[in-house]
């Protein structure tokens, strides 16, 4: 069951539903009645990409029509911005990207999602292999139509030695899920995935990721941080498993939300299943409100109540951001997230 196939045939029973355990948050047979038309090819001009201060090197697929890999030589050192839009004319439409990392390269990838348009239907997938000592650092920036679906889908291969870094920023959307699976070899490689979400209104964001240590050394660290308001919903999923023989694997998972609204909702299952003895694995989860401490705090200094909810939320998110290795990108996060909270009072 998946969007692609009810993409492709146009039978919507292939949609999954909530009576699929990774999807019952985020059931997509419920929502999609009828099967939309295929997203046509745009012409017109597109608006500058949100990463264009950050790097010339620009590669946009639009309504699923575009260049289909990228390939960065041995050796070789590259920051390149990746644009999948959905332009204004709705429909549905699949889009596949294939990303090949030589040895002992660097790829910075600021990735976007753009919905330009409305009540579109999409999926996009990615292939990403990174080979021996390879390093990767993804940024992706999810901003969705508010009548939008979409699933993303990235499956990442690593080699030994390689280093994976991601982190999502996302505003949601009518569904949205963002899916993360990684094939870990241990053998001294690294992986850190991390994310923001920040709902309001009715928006829906899923982040869900799956890690599989397969082989012994390796290391997974991972960070995830939401904020909901208004009828919105969260969504957190994140299963590391190590396999036997997989020991001295050091796992950490982390997730923690705000909810801000009596009906808002996050949901969030955190977990590990471990078939090695020599390991460091340990996860955990939060939901809940502001601290009342901190807040009576920050307003004795003479804030307001709005100005130091702000303050604290602004805080709480920025742990995430702090986490990001390449200095443009760990700015246009901060400045993400200043800008949907001043949006948010």
């Amino acid at each position: 069951m998946s969007l692609a196939e009810a993409l492709t045939t146009g039978d919507l029973t292939r949609l999954p539903s909530r009576r699929d355990e990774d999807w019952r948050w985020s059931d997509l047979r419920g929502l999609i009645r009828v099967a939309p038309p295929p997203s046509l090819a745009w012409e017109g001009d597109l608006p500058a990409g949100p990463f264009s201060a950050l790097t010339a090197e620009e590669i946009s697929v639009v309504n699923g029509r575009g260049p289909e890999a990228l390939v960065i030589a041995p050796g070789e050192t590259r920051t390149v911005a990746l644009r999948f839009i959905a332009a204004p004319n709705g429909g549905g439409h699949l889009a596949r990207f294939r990303i090949a990392v030589g040895e002992g390269a660097t790829l910075t990838l600021l990735e976007s999602h753009e919905g330009l348009g409305v009540d579109y239907l999409v999926e996009t997938a990615l292939a990403i292999t990174l080979s021996e000592g390879a390093r990767m650092e993804r940024i992706m920036a999810a901003s969705d139509a508010e009548t939008g679906v979409s699933v993303s889908i990235a499956d990442v291969a690593l080699c030994a030695r390689a280093q994976f870094s991601q982190t999502i920023l996302t505003g949601g959307a009518r569904r949205q899920r963002l899916e993360t699976r990684v094939s870990h070899p241990g053998r001294q490689a690294q992986v850190r995935l991390d994310g923001i979400y920040e709902l309001g209104a009715r928006r829906h964001a899923d982040i869900t990721t799956a890690v599989t240590h397969e082989g012994a050394g390796g290391e997974t660290s991972q960070l995830t941080k939401g904020v909901v308001s208004g009828q919105a919903r969260g969504v957190f999923q994140g299963r590391i498993i190590v396999r036997e023989g997989a020991d001295q694997t050091d796992a950490r998972m982390g997730h923690h939300a705000l909810v801000l609204s009596d009906t808002a909702e996050v949901d969030a299952k955190p977990e590990l299943e471990i078939y090695a003895d020599d390991v460091a694995c340990n996860h955990g989860n939060t939901i809940g409100a502001l601290d009342a401490e901190a807040l009576f705090y920050a307003q004795q200094r003479g804030l307001s109540e709005d100005e130091a909810k702000a303050l604290l939320t602004q805080a709480f998110l920025n742990a995430v951001v702090d986490r990001i290795d390449h200095a443009g990108a760990r700015d246009f996060a901060r400045d993400w997230v200043s800008a949907r909270l001043e949006a948010r009072s």
